[in-house]
């Protein structure tokens, strides 16, 4: 039975259209979902109204939640008739629906309810999903998890309906865990073996052998790249075929969902149990585990104290590749202090193992009799199951992997070297609003205190102004910003400090506020301030406020604002652009599918067995997911062949792929087990063509102190696919970023330091998972360091600003030999051409316009085969000073020269960083204009193209004059018809690609 219900609290409505011919309204809301109807009472005379009605929706089919959508049309009552009037309404798409941890009264402005209505003014809901098995309860309305609602947003179809079903089973009847994180996983079909759920991947089989890619093409993107450091387009053989300049040309029938890399053969053991095993021991104990063995190539499970009948469940996998035997042993051993004993094993010959192609039912494991070290039959059976699979198996993500540690003597490998799928916490702009003090109490009588407040999340430490204060009251009304994450394990504490010196604060008071606990917004309503209580001085915890005891007291104004995008990357190269608060969001407009083939001629970097080598493996950063790659032990051209897919909500965002050294595997290194950053590679998925495979060599390029410095190269396969095209090209005229932060924009400053905390706060939940993702490699992969001082980047920004201006240039210098009859033909065909135009001047722009549009197809010939790389002429890296790489690469603050130095030279910095990213900003949109015409970003140029032929056609048509007084109207328009955010071609031109993507 379907127990989901839709609910739909319908609170207020703002600043409706009169109707009555009074100036007034008679306003009621009528809630339309699913063939179901509802409506509130009617309030007269009142265009402001409020109605805080709760109305409950069934949901008859959820698996179809996600296409229905939910209307509420607001009318105006006229009594003396009987008849009323449309005053507006609101549609709210299924994908809009959140659950009730999530939901926030949000202000929909009103649409017209037909095309001769009018409407203007807000209407406040909060609209999310609940359980009707509670709502005859006292509890309040159940908090779907964030991880089990996300399967509502899947483009998986086929699982949505079993994924609501498993909600309203699995729901408790009074308690839920708040709070719990994304994940990126299907459900599992099965609850018989307690593994973790595979990845969102339906399986299919891949017959063809894995090929080396051929280099068929290689782009340098400017003609003084040297040639090692360039882009290679492969032609490699994938599991959907071959690939051949985008386009896969297919060999087998059967097509497979991993399509972008190459199919890998490995062998499986699953070990799940074992029965009746003997006693080794004189007390009659046994510490069982298990020991898989092929060639020098050894798995080991854990062990169970005294346990005749242990439960292992765990798989290794070993690869074709690297198989040295024939003969599969899995021996069963007791653990002891001295010597392990030997208790049964059993072999397997390799010849008569089963392949399984997936999507076949797993293998079913079998009891096998033990067999003693003659080969007769002794005591104990153990459960197991082989078989030879490929990557595409579910068991692959979680099985123990022989590429993952060394030959000879592996005692089980590390859990640093697994594959895993992370997800970034949640993340929440905290705004405070220190407002006033009364009845502070100071510990000095007739002392008038010079009073401040501390504000403080985590790490993240705020201060007002010292205010004095002779009545013991004081007022501040000051704002602050910070950034917290969910779940919200740090209160919010505020202090009230006296300074009595320089260096020296008295606490008078503090009070402690859970973040749980604060109002929630996704727009700019206005949040009432409340009244807290101060606690003594050494409070260290939130203390229940007694009656009738006078104390101090503060007023605050504290609201999450979910309705901004809470930056941890650099704009310039944002992954995400979706606000917090999720009923903002939008559908996704596509998938993005990565395939991480494998690295070639890698760097060494460490020292094993008297040889160079590294452990590696791949991060892969877009959105809130990130995913790492299993570390492939000891090779410096690894195969990784693992493939993961993303949902697409902008086409102006990128991907980042990294490589790293993992210094988790046992070494001891100079390195302070920090992973070594070996390159990375961004691709702008806007310069992405729909449907095509990009397969490529991308060389990792990493800037030394010594100077630039290719560490190998990274072989990809990306592609985009559109699920719709009408929705991608609407997102070019809309703001890039959200709604507030145009309404309501901070500061330069404050964004800076926020997406700083940001990243210190992702990088300290990442670190806490298993395998944890490590704090530099967050860094790097974000580049936290990006805004500091760099003479290198500041002269690669000035000379990508003189770029853009060698067109004008050039223009200028053909004038001057027009003017100078260098080529007196060209000099009479522009004099006949300037007197045309000046004859007729309505000739000019729709010249202009229709010469761009030529220009445009044109270039269509020459338009970029490849996505964007790192540049190193670009960056300037090619030609950089030892001193001023010496300057890059010093510490912030300086660890040179004197004090005085080292103030002047952090003030030089900093002033310096500014100007830089200033001079940068200028040259990406100069290079945007120059991306117009360019084919860089296809759908753009299309957009423009087709702008430019409408425009000429109108110009054509109009007449001239007409068009430069309506310019002029509308450049002096009222601000009544003014808006606060930016218009579509602004927006357009935001969303262009610019060369920041190629920059080092």
């Amino acid at each position: 039975m379907n127990n989901l219900k839709l609910a739909v609290e319908v609170v207020r409505a703002h600043n409706l259209m009169p109707r009555d011919g009074q100036g007034s309204s008679n306003p009621f809301v009528e809630l339309h979902f699913d063939g179901q109807k509802f409506r509130t009472t009617v309030k007269e005379k009142d265009l402001d109204p409020f109605w805080n009605e709760t109305f409950y929706f069934n949901v008859s089919n959820s698996n179809d939640l996600h296409n229905l959508s939910l209307e509420a049309y607001v009318y105006s009552s006229n009594r003396t008739n009987n008849s009323r009037s449309s005053l507006g309404k609101v549609r709210i798409t299924g994908v809009s629906f959140v659950p009730y941890s999530d939901a926030v009264v949000f202000n929909y402005p009103l649409e017209k309810g037909s095309i001769f209505s009018r409407a203007k003014g807000e209407l406040g809901m909060k609209v999310y999903i609940t359980d009707s098995s509670l709502l005859n309860n006292s509890v309040p309305p159940p908090d779907i998890s964030s991880s089990s609602y996300s399967s509502l947003h899947s483009v998986n179809e086929e699982l949505l309906s079993q994924k609501v079903e498993d909600i309203v089973s699995e729901l408790p009847a009074k308690q839920r865990k708040k709070g719990s994180r994304h994940t990126f996983y299907n459900i599992p079909k099965s609850n018989n073996q307690q593994q973790p759920p595979p990845p969102v991947h339906t399986n299919s089989e891949m017959r063809f052998e894995p090929q080396a890619p051929q280099v068929v093409r290689t782009y340098s993107g400017l003609s003084s790249q040297p040639a090692d450091f360039t882009l290679k387009e492969t032609s490699p053989f994938l599991g959907g075929g071959q690939v051949v300049g985008g386009r896969v040309i297919r060999s087998d029938k059967q097509q497979s969902v991993y399509d972008l890399v190459e199919p890998m053969q490995f062998l499986f053991v699953r070990v799940v149990k074992a029965c009746d095993l003997p006693n080794m021991d004189l007390t009659g104990s046994l510490n069982p585990y298990v020991e898989v063995r092929l060639g020098n190539y050894k798995g080991v499970t854990g062990h169970y104290e005294k346990n005749q009948n242990p439960e292992w469940n765990t798989v290794f996998t070993f690869s074709k590749d690297r198989m040295q035997s024939s003969i599969l042993e899995v021996v069963v051993k007791d653990k002891n202090l001295v010597k392990d004993d030997f208790v049964g094993f059993i072999r397997f010959d390799l010849h008569d193992i089963p392949t399984r192609v997936p999507p076949d039912s797993p293998l079913a494991p079998e009891w096998y009799r033990l067999e003693d070290e003659k080969g007769e039959k002794t005591k104990g059976e153990l459960m197991v199951a082989v078989w030879i699979g490929t990557q595409a198996d579910e068991a692959f993500p979680d099985a123990w992997h022989s590429d993952a540690a060394s030959p000879v003597d592996i005692s089980g490998p590390s859990t640093h070297g697994r594959a895993k799928v992370y997800h970034s916490p949640r993340l929440w702009y905290v705004r405070v609003n220190v407002i006033e003090a009364q009845d502070l109490v100071v510990f000095e009588k007739n002392h008038f205190p010079n009073v401040q407040v501390k504000a403080q999340i985590g790490n993240q430490i705020l201060k007002t102004k010292a205010v004095q204060s002779q009545t013991m009251n004081a007022l501040w009304n000051e704002e602050f910003m910070f950034v917290a994450a969910e779940p919200f394990d740090d209160h919010l504490i505020i202090s009230v400090e006296d300074r009595v010196g320089p260096n020296k604060d008295e606490v008078l008071g503090r009070t402690f506020i859970p973040l749980s606990t604060v109002d929630r917004r996704a727009d700019d309503r206005m949040i009432h301030s409340h009244w807290f209580n101060l606690q003594e001085p050494n409070s260290t915890e939130i203390e229940e406020p007694k009656r009738d005891k006078f104390s101090s007291r503060i007023n605050l104004r504290i609201c999450l604002d979910g309705g901004y995008h809470v930056l941890d990357e650099s704009t310039h190269y944002s992954s995400d652009l979706r606000p917090t608060a999720k009923q903002l969001w939008k559908p996704p407009i596509g998938i993005l599918d990565l395939g991480i083939l494998n690295a070639d001629a890698l760097t060494p970097m460490k020292i094993r067995t008297g040889r160079g080598t590294s452990d590696t493996y791949c991060v892969a950063k877009y959105g809130q997911k990130w995913v790492r790659t299993r570390t492939i032990i000891d090779s410096l051209n690894p195969k990784y062949n693992e493939q993961y897919t993303w949902e697409v909500f902008d086409p102006a965002t990128v991907i980042t792929i990294g490589v790293f050294d993992n210094a988790q595997m046992g070494d001891k290194d100079s390195n302070g087990n920090r992973d070594m950053k070996i390159g990375k590679v961004r691709i702008r998925i806007s310069t992405l063509e729909t449907d095509r495979v990009y397969t490529h060599s991308y060389p990792l390029l990493v800037l030394h102190p010594s100077g630039i410095k290719k560490m190998g190269e990274l072989h990809l396969a990306i592609r985009f696919s559109c699920t719709s095209i009408v929705n991608m090209m609407s997102l070019y005229s809309r703001p890039l970023l959200p709604k507030m932060h145009y309404v309501r924009p901070l500061s330069v400053l404050q964004l800076d330091i926020l997406r700083q905390q940001a990243v210190s706060i992702a990088a300290a939940r990442l670190s806490r998972a298993e395998p944890p993702l490590r704090k530099e490699v967050i860094e790097y992969m974000t580049d936290a360091n990006s805004h500091l001082w760099s003479m290198r980047r500041s002269k690669a920004n000035f000379f990508r600003l003189m770029s853009v201006f060698n067109g004008l240039f050039a223009m200028g210098r053909w004038l001057k030999e027009v003017s100078a009859w260098k080529n007196p033909i060209t000099t009479v065909l522009v004099q006949v051409l300037y007197v045309m135009l000046i004859c007729f001047p309505e000739l000019i722009l729709p010249t202009i316009f229709l010469y761009m549009f030529l220009i445009g197809l044109w270039n269509y010939r020459y338009r970029p085969r490849y996505p964007p790389h790192m540049n190193t002429k670009l960056s300037f890296a090619d030609a950089v000073h030892p001193d001023e790489l010496d300057e890059e690469f010093d510490t912030f603050p300086t660890s040179r020269g004197s004090e005085l130095v080292r103030m002047r030279y952090d003030r030089l910095r900093s002033v310096a960083g500014r100007i830089q990213m200033v001079v940068g900003d200028i040259a990406s949109q100069g290079e945007r204009v120059q991306a117009l015409l360019s084919w860089r970003d296809p759908r753009a140029t299309v957009i423009f193209m087709a702008f430019c032929i409408m425009i000429a056609i109108v110009l054509y048509a109009v007449p001239f004059q007409l068009l430069i007084i309506l310019a002029g109207l509308y450049a002096m328009r009222h601000p009544k018809f003014r808006h606060k955010l930016p218009p579509p071609p602004v927006n357009f031109f935001r969303r262009l690609p610019a060369k920041t993507d190629s920059m080092l």
